[in-house]
This record gives C-alpha cells, sequence and structure tokens, in this order.
C-alpha cells in the first residue's frame, strides 16, 4: 500500500497472530489508514483498530458482523486454524476443509475495493511432506500433497475474477515475532527454553540435530512486504516468497541466544521438546512469581509451539529449506535483517513486556 494517499480502510483478519500482529503494529505508525482487525480473541495490547471478535467457522456470525462493513479497500487474510497434532494436522482433510470454509465465510460476505493480501509458506513446496527442491520458486508448478493452500487461492482466484479488486500471495518460512499462545513461535518457544534451563542452574543447548540450513522471516519484514504489495500495481496476482535474506543455522546461532540470555552455551544435545517442556510448568510459574512476569501459564504462552519447535530444528530428522526472494527484488521489494539480530530484539521485546525474565 506504500506510495498511496488515499484513504484506506484496511480489514486484518487473524489479528492476534504472528503475522495480523505485525501488519496491525505496521499501520499504527501510518496516516490514512482506518484499521479494523478480526479475532476471535480481544487484543492484549493496545491498538486504535476497531477489533471485531469473531469465530470465522460461524457463518452466520461472519454474515452478521463481516456483511456488515462498508468501504473496505485492502483485506490482509492471516487467520489459522491447525489441530493440536499440528505437524500430522498439516496433511489433514478436516484442518484443510475448515481453512477452506474460514476464508470461504469471509469472501462471501465482505471483498476488498483495491486488494487481497493470502498467506502461504513452504508447505507449499512439499517441504512437509519430502526433501523439497532447492531453492523453492514461485514458478514452480503445486506441489500434489495435501495442504489447504490450494483450496484457499482457487477461491481468491475465482473470487477476483472480473472483479475491479487484485490478490497477491505472500510465503514466508519460520515467522518470528511476537504473538500469545501460537502454534508455530519460535521466539517465545526458544525464550522460555532458555529461561527454564538457567532456572534449572543447566547450559543452554541446541535441542535439535543438525546438518540442515533453512531461513525466517521477520513478522515485521513480512508486514512491510504486504504493505509493499497491496499498493504496487505490478504485484497484482503474484506470489513472492518474502524471508529475512540470510540463512538459518540453528546450531550457530545457539551461542548469541546464550549470550542475550547470560547463560553458558554448551554443546548440542537433541531433546524433544513437545515431550519435555510440558513437564516444566512448575519451573516456568516459578519464574513467572520470581520475576513478576504477565501471569501466562507455559501452554497458554507457548501453546503447539513445542511440536513446531521439534520440526524446524530437526529433532526427527531435518531437512535444508530455502526459498528463492528474487522475483520480490526484481518487484521493488528489497528488505531484509539479520536472522540473530531479529532473534534479540524480539527476546528484548518479550521482556520488556515482562513476558519473559530479564
Amino acid at each position: 500500500m506504500a506510495g498511496r494517499k488515499e484513504q484506506r480502510k484496511v480489514l486484518v483478519v487473524g489479528a492476534l497472530g504472528l503475522v495480523g500482529r505485525a501488519v496491525l503494529e505496521a499501520l499504527e505508525g501510518q496516516d490514512g489508514q482506518e484499521v479494523v482487525a478480526v479475532s476471535r480473541r480481544a487484543p492484549d495490547f493496545p491498538t486504535r483498530a476497531r477489533v471485531l471478535q469473531l469465530d470465522l467457522t460461524d457463518r452466520e456470525a461472519c454474515r452478521q458482523q463481516l456483511g456488515q462493513l462498508g468501504g473496505i479497500t485492502h483485506i490482509v487474510y492471516a487467520a489459522l486454524y491447525e489441530k493440536p497434532d499440528l505437524i500430522a494436522g498439516w496433511r489433514d482433510e478436516e484442518q484443510i476443509e475448515t481453512n477452506t470454509r474460514m476464508l470461504a465465510n469471509v469472501l462471501d460476505f465482505v471483498v476488498p475495493a483495491r486488494h487481497f493480501t493470502l498467506l502461504q509458506g513452504t508447505k507449499a513446496y512439499g517441504a512437509h511432506l519430502a526433501p523439497m527442491k532447492l531453492p523453492g520458486k514461485e514458478s514452480d508448478p503445486r506441489h500434489p500433497g495435501a495442504n489447504f493452500y490450494w483450496r484457499q487461492e482457487d477461491l481468491v482466484r475465482e473470487a477476483s475474477a472480473g472483479a475491479n479488486w487484485t490478490f497477491s500471495i505472500m510465503r514466508p518460512q519460520i515467522v518470528c515475532g511476537l504473538a500469545m499462545g501460537s502454534p508455530m513461535n519460535m521466539v517465545s518457544a526458544i525464550g522460555v527454553h532458555a529461561a527454564v534451563l538457567r532456572e534449572l542452574g543447566e547450559p543452554l543447548r541446541f535441542p535439535g540435530r543438525g546438518g540442515f540450513v533453512t531461513e525466517a522471516t521477520d513478522a515485521r519484514l513480512l508486514a512491510r512486504a504486504i504493505l509493499w504489495a497491496g499498493g504496487e500495481p505490478r504485484c497484482a496476482g503474484e506470489t513472492f516468497n518474502v524471508t529475512n535474506g540470510d540463512i538459518l543455522d540453528w546450531g550457530a546461532l545457539y551461542p548469541a541466544f546464550a549470550d542475550h540470555f547470560g547463560m553458558r552455551c554448551a554443546a548440542a544435545r537433541p531433546v524433544q521438546l513437545s515431550e519435555a517442556m510440558p513437564k516444566q510448568g512448575a519451573v516456568w510459574d516459578r519464574i513467572v512469581a520470581r520475576h513478576g512476569l504477565a501471569p501466562h501459564s507455559m501452554d497458554q504462552l507457548i501453546g503447539a509451539s513445542w511440536q513446531f519447535a521439534d520440526a524446524v530444528f530437526g529433532y526427527h530428522g531435518g531437512q535444508t529449506t530455502l526459498l528463492s526472494t528474487i522475483k520480490a527484488r526484481q518487484f521493488g521489494f528489497a528488505d531484509c535483517i539479520d536472522t540473530a539480530a531479529m532473534f534479540c530484539e524480539h527476546f528484548t521485546a518479550l521482556q520488556a513486556r515482562k513476558v519473559l525474565p530479564p
């Protein structure tokens, strides 16, 4: 949306997740923006957005609330339904159907006057099923493996055909930012894991297995890419990979993490976090009480992110997953951030908010 001076009214769907929250914060600093935020929960942070608490699986509620909205110029769709068994759920038909139905319950009652943004990710390249072709490029044919991306994309393409609005699709990987209870939040997972180890008098160790590299995407950078594509006519109908711009080797980053948290860094030792960390709930409660942190239980803060951490750390076997971001740069988006610096910035932000201990 950068560069356009007209008044905009942006609908952010899934506004309390990693991506939606970053988009809200990006819009807060821009003039001429009216923002409507859709989420099941009320925000746990100040925002000038009008907030609609809405369950997107409830079609009648969507009709009543979204059908009354007028003048929406841009929609950023960042809502996501995940099953309790996170990884297996990515191939589950019920998960696919629910995510498709949620999007339909938006598009059937409100469409943008100008632009719609849809989120995908590395599953577009089959990375959740088998080793992916490297690097993943937007021009690659659709991977035949099961996921909800293609059904959602087909809905958007069908709805926009012959209409006055356009769309773009963003494909980040390992989105990192601030969000409560996100099922795929590595910042909180690493921070809580470090805090528990420090409380137990143990050094910080990389809990996964090495032998692969990947990439991360800062939620703030992704938000800037979303706003850029929403105002760039050449992005109409286009898909873009968006990552930080460097390579992520988890084991190589752990000394920087240890330094940030004032810990000693020891040799990597594989640990299944989804099995080990829920047993440390009482330790986390002790940390919260001692430091006067926000009164979130470990489960409220982390959700299914322990499962996600096991996957991206390669506990069950890792693979290299790299996306080409040449296309976005060729179209005019060249933003980037150092991944180690990104993590430390987010750790600092969570400490300042008294989510993590100092």
